[in-house]
């Protein structure tokens, strides 16, 4: 079923390694602040979570997150 009915998901941001992301329904995909961070980077993820690589959100939400994980600003 996945995590709390498609509120939480994992994005994919390298080899091994997930994040956790707080996902709210109401706001465009393309909207960085419709994604948040909720955990640190993880290599184990339950087996019902969904998995969406970074390479495949839009360019404004992938560096948002990059952001916010590694510490860069641009």
């Amino acid at each position: 079923m996945g995590l709390r009915r498609g509120k939480y998901m994992y994005v994919k941001v390298e080899d091994r390694k997930y994040v956790k992301v707080r996902v709210f329904k109401g706001r465009a995909d393309n909207n960085p602040d419709k994604y948040v961070i909720v955990g640190k980077p993880v290599r184990r993820i339950p087996s019902t979570a969904k998995i969406i690589d970074i390479k495949e959100l839009p360019d404004e939400v992938a560096r948002k997150i990059a952001s916010e994980l590694y510490g860069f600003h641009e």
